[in-house]
């Protein structure tokens, strides 16, 4: 079952609830989309953006062996950014984007950027005169 279908219920309820904004057309056969009346003042929009990007922009591991773990959260980050950007611009969108923000946000942390060693965090290391065994070898605790 897509996440669409699972929702279908809650949309049908919805449908009609005052203070839903209006979202953009997907409409490929229109010219122009259809102007958004409640869709959210600028630092609404500036400020998914930046949960978007933060979704997005995670550090790079440091060795091969951090490309899965690596991976995986990014796959999951992306999934939430996607999901929060399709809710956001749906023709008939369940929550403001004030609310879907913070959802996101929220998703985002619970898909922390650890498990692995960054570039950065090798670096760091190096710099501290570590060797490269210890600047790439994740510290106790995390998990490997």
């Amino acid at each position: 079952m897509t996440e669409r279908e699972a929702l279908a219920p809650v949309r049908r309820l919805l449908d009609g609830a005052p203070g839903r904004p209006a979202a953009i057309s997907r409409d490929r056969g229109a010219a122009v989309s259809k102007t958004p009346t409640n869709f959210g003042n600028p630092a609404s929009l500036r400020a998914l953006l930046a949960a978007v990007l933060e979704a997005l922009d995670i550090p790079h591991p440091a060795t091969i062996g951090g490309t899965e773990a690596h991976d995986q959260i990014l796959n999951d980050r992306v999934t939430h950014a996607a999901i929060a950007l399709r809710s956001v611009l749906d023709d008939k969108p369940l929550m403001d984007i004030e609310w879907t923000t913070a959802y996101l946000r929220e998703q985002l942390a619970k898909h922390p950027a650890t498990g692995y060693v960054t570039v950065n965090q090798a670096h760091a290391a190096l710099a501290e005169g570590k060797s490269w065994s210890e600047a790439v070898a994740l510290p106790a605790g995390e998990d490997q």
